[in-house]
C-alpha cells in the first residue's frame, strides 16, 4: 500500500508498520523523478522510481538510486555545532538548538546595530528544488531582516531572459510529445547525464524514423549515441543558428504562412542573417560549410522538428543572443504547427507558483543593496569596496566554495575572522569547513515538499517518510525558528509546512484542473493541463502575441527575472540589448583577446559529472568510485605540443588560479579545448583546488548569467 500524509505522519507510524510513501527527487535536475520510499520499523529501507509516473516511468538515475546512502551516511551533520578551532580547521563542538539560535540572533543584532542589516548576506541556490524548502525558502526572512539581496543566476537566468524576449515564458514543447518528432536537436544538452528520462521519448521517436543530432563541443555520452554529432567551437552556437537561418531563408525553406501570421520582425531578421553566410559561419564555428547546409536543410524539411536547449549554451559572453537565435528557428520553419515540434527550454513557466508567498517582496526596503553570488569572492574579500562590508554570511542549499567562480577568493573571504558564517547542511562540505555555526538540515525523505519541474509538466508530492534524524530540521522550520528569535510577528513566519503547501500554488488556476492536494496524496503526482501544440496558431506570451524575431519585451536594457533575486526589481543590469539576434564572440579567445590567448591558448569548459549533481554526492564513496578521480581532457594534438602523456598529472592554470588533475588524452574534445568536470570537492582533490579556481566571475550578455565557459587556460605537465 501507499500511505498518504492525510492518513498518517512519519512520527505517528507504528513501529511495526511497513509502508510505501510518495517521494520526489529534490535535486537540481530537469527530470524531478517521482519516487517511492519503503519504510519498515520507522527506517527507510528502499528508494525506487514510481512506475506509474508517465515521464520518469519508474527509473532513477545513478545519482539518486542509492539515495538512502546519503540519508544514513555516518558523515551526516545531525546536531547544531559551534566552531572551536581556527577558521577552516574543521574543529566544532555540539551545542543545543537554543544556543545556536541565540548566538545567530545575537550576532545578527550586533551587526545590524553597528553596520546595518545590509552587512548580512544570504547565500543559497538549488541544492534543493522544492517549493517549500528550495531556492526561495529564506527569502521572506532575509527580506524582512533588510539584508543584502542575493542575486542567484548560476544557471538558466540568461536562457530565461532570452527565451522570454523571443517566445515569452511559455512551456513550449511538452517533453512527453518528443516521441512524435521527426528531427531532434539536442543543443548543448548531454541528456544521458543530465536529462536521462527524456531519452526514452527520443528513442521512441528514433524507432519511428526520427534523426537525432547533438550539437556540442564535446563528444559526450549523448553525442556518442546520436545519429550525428556537430562539434562546434565553444561559444559559437549563435553564429551556427544565424547561419542556419541564412540557408533556410536563401533557399526558400521558410514556412511563409506561419512567419506572416505568427512572427514579428521577419524583414529585419532576414537583413541580419544575410551577414552570416555559411562560409563565414564555418570560419567562426569550425564546422564545414557542407555540414551547415545539411543541418539547415534537414531541420527545415523534416517536420515536426524540435530543439532541446541545454543551459550550457548561456555560459558564454554571447550566450543570451545565441539562445535568442536558436529560439527563432522553430517559428521560421513552422515547427510549432506540429505535435512534437518546436522548442523545449524549461517548461516550468506554467506552474502556478505564487512567488510572492515565498519572496514577500513587500518587506524589501527601496534601495536595498544587491550582490550576485557568482561574484561572491570579490564581495567577501573587499574587492567591491562595499559599504557596509559583508559581516555575516548565511549559507543554505549551496556550496559556494566549489560551485562559484574564483575559488581562491571565496576561501580567502570565508577565512576572515571578522566574518560570521552560518551553514545549514547535510555534510561537512568545503564551505561548511569555514562555518562559525553549523546547522543540521533534513534530507528529502524527512520533510514535506511540493516539486515543480524545469524538465516536464508534472507537480510531484514529497511526503515525509521518516522522522528527522538527530536534530535535523527542514529549511522551513529553520527559518520559522530564526524569525521567532528575531521577533518577527508576521503571519507568514508562522505558517506550517502544510499551510505553506496550500499557499505556494494557485490551486484554482486552469492548469491545475482536476488536481488537488488530496489527489496528490492519492497518486503522488499530477500533470498540468497544458496545450500539447501550444503555438500552432501563434498565441505566444509576448507583448505582440507572436514569436518576436525583433524583440519588444524590455529591449531597452538587460534584466534578471525577479525569481532569481528574491522578488527584487531594483538595480537591474541595465545594459542595452540588440533587439535582433547577433553573434558575440567570447571575451577570452584568440580572436577577441590575442595577447591573453598567447599565454593561455586553451578554452576551458566545465562538464556536469555523470554521478554527481553539482557538488552533491561527490563525498559518497560509491558515487566517487563510479565517477572516478578529477581529470582534464585534452586533445592528442594539444597533449603532444606540451609533452603530456595520458594519465600524467598536469597543472591547469591562468591568472585567476590553478588546479591539478591527471590528464586524459582523447579526441572526444576539439583541439584547443580542455574539459574538466565540475562538482568535485576541493578538500578531496589534488593540490586542494578544483576547476572553479580558474573560472571567471564575468557575466554573460543577458540575465547576469555565469559565463563559466568563457575562460582561457594553459595546461602544463608536472614531473
Amino acid at each position: 500500500m501507499v500511505s498518504t500524509a492525510s492518513e498518517k505522519s512519519a512520527s505517528e507510524k507504528s513501529a511495526n508498520e511497513k509502508s510505501v510513501v510518495f517521494g520526489a527527487c529534490p535535486h537540481d535536475c530537469p527530470d524531478t523523478c517521482a519516487m517511492l520510499v519503503t519504510v519498515e520499523n520507522g527506517r527507510a529501507t528502499k528508494v525506487e522510481g514510481n512506475p506509474d509516473h508517465p515521464f520518469t516511468r519508474g527509473t532513477l538515475c545513478g545519482k539518486v538510486s542509492d539515495y538512502l546512502d546519503r540519508v544514513y551516511s555516518s558523515d551526516r551533520i545531525l546536531y547544531p555545532m559551534r566552531r572551536v578551532g581556527a577558521k577552516g580547521s574543521k574543529q566544532f563542538e555540539r551545542i543545543s538548538w537554543d544556543d545556536a539560535l541565540d548566538e545567530i540572533a545575537s550576532r545578527f543584532k550586533q551587526i545590524i546595530g553597528e553596520y546595518g542589516a545590509e552587512a548580512i548576506m544570504p547565500c543559497s541556490y538549488l541544492g534543493h528544488e522544492g517549493l517549500l524548502n528550495g531556492l526561495t525558502v529564506g527569502d521572506a526572512f532575509f527580506n524582512r531582516l533588510g539584508a543584502t539581496i542575493s542575486e542567484r543566476t548560476f544557471c538558466a537566468s540568461c536562457t530565461s531572459t532570452a527565451y522570454m524576449m523571443t517566445c515569452g515564458l511559455t512551456h513550449g514543447t511538452d517533453p512527453d510529445t518528443f516521441k512524435h518528432s521527426k528531427y531532434i536537436i539536442l543543443w548543448g544538452c548531454n541528456a544521458l547525464s543530465t536529462n536521462v528520462h527524456l531519452w526514452s521519448f527520443i528513442q521512441e521517436a528514433r524507432k519511428n524514423g526520427a534523426k537525432l543530432v547533438s550539437i556540442d563541443p564535446v563528444r559526450t555520452r549523448t553525442a556518442n549515441q546520436s545519429d550525428w554529432h556537430i562539434p562546434l567551437r565553444p561559444g559559437t552556437d549563435g553564429a551556427l543558428a544565424l547561419g542556419m537561418m541564412h540557408v533556410i531563408i536563401s533557399e526558400n525553406l521558410v514556412d511563409a504562412e506561419y512567419v506572416e501570421k505568427y512572427t514579428l520582425g521577419y524583414a529585419e531578421l532576414k537583413e541580419r542573417v544575410a551577414q552570416y553566410p555559411p562560409e563565414k559561419v564555418a570560419q567562426i564555428t569550425g564546422i564545414p560549410v557542407s555540414d551547415i547546409l545539411t543541418l539547415a536543410r534537414e531541420y527545415a524539411s523534416n517536420q515536426p522538428s524540435v530543439i532541446r536547449l541545454g543551459v550550457a549554451l548561456e555560459k558564454q559572453a554571447g550566450g543570451g543572443q545565441g539562445v535568442r537565435a536558436i529560439c527563432c528557428l522553430p517559428a521560421l520553419v513552422g515547427a510549432w504547427r506540429h505535435l512534437g515540434g518546436g522548442l523545449l527550454q524549461a517548461p516550468m513557466w506554467p506552474f502556478p507558483i505564487r512567488w510572492e508567498v515565498v519572496h514577500r517582496p513587500e518587506f524589501i526596503q527601496p534601495g536595498t543593496r544587491l550582490i550576485n553570488l557568482w561574484q561572491l569572492g570579490a564581495a567577501l574579500t573587499g574587492e567591491m569596496s562595499l559599504d557596509p562590508p559583508i559581516q555575516a554570511l548565511f549559507v543554505y542549499n549551496c556550496n559556494p566554495v566549489t560551485q562559484s567562480a574564483e575559488q581562491d577568493k571565496i576561501v580567502a573571504g570565508l577565512a576572515r575572522e571578522d566574518l560570521f558564517t552560518v551553514v545549514s547542511e547535510h555534510f561537512m562540505t568545503d564551505t561548511a569547513d569555514y562555518a562559525d555555526i553549523l546547522l543540521p538540515a533534513t534530507t528529502q525523505v524527512e520533510n514535506l515538499d511540493l516539486m515543480f519541474s524545469w524538465g516536464h509538466t508534472y507537480v510531484t508530492l514529497n511526503q515525509p517518510a521518516i522522522a528527522p534524524l538527530g536534530e535535523a530540521v527542514p529549511n522551513t522550520e529553520l527559518f520559522r525558528r530564526l524569525a521567532a528569535r528575531m521577533g518577527f510577528e508576521e503571519e507568514c513566519f508562522k505558517l506550517t509546512d502544510e499551510q505553506l503547501a496550500m499557499e505556494v500554488l494557485d490551486w484554482s488556476a486552469p492548469v491545475m484542473q482536476d488536481m488537488s492536494m488530496e489527489s496528490l496524496q492519492q497518486q503522488g503526482y499530477g500533470k498540468l493541463k497544458v496545450d500539447l501544440v501550444p503555438h500552432a496558431q501563434g498565441n505566444f506570451p509576448t507583448p505582440s502575441g507572436k514569436c518576436e524575431f525583433l524583440a519588444t519585451a524590455r529591449v531597452d536594457s538587460n534584466f534578471v527575472l525577479p525569481a532569481f533575486r528574491q522578488g527584487y526589481e531594483e538595480y537591474q543590469p541595465g545594459e542595452p540589448i540588440d533587439p535582433l539576434p547577433i553573434y558575440t564572440p567570447q571575451r577570452e579567445s584568440a580572436s577577441s583577446n590575442p595577447e591573453l590567448a598567447k599565454r593561455y591558448p586553451l578554452n576551458l569548459l566545465s562538464a556536469k559529472p555523470h554521478q554527481f549533481i553539482n557538488s552533491c554526492f561527490a563525498n559518497l564513496p560509491k558515487h566517487a568510485k563510479l565517477q572516478g578521480e578529477p581529470r582534464v581532457i585534452i586533445h592528442p594534438d594539444d597533449a603532444a605540443k606540451r609533452g603530456i602523456a595520458d594519465g600524467q598529472v598536469v597543472k591547469v592554470f591562468n591568472d585567476r588560479g590553478s588546479f591539478q588533475v591527471p590528464a586524459i588524452v582523447s579526441d572526444m574534445t576539439r583541439s584547443g579545448v580542455a574539459i574538466a568536470p565540475l562538482g568535485y570537492w576541493r578538500k578531496l582533490s589534488l593540490a586542494n583546488n578544483t576547476i572553479n579556481a580558474a573560472t571567471s566571475s564575468a557575466f554573460a550578455d543577458m540575465g547576469h548569467a555565469a559565463a563559466v565557459g568563457d575562460a582561457l587556460v594553459e595546461v602544463m605537465a608536472l614531473k
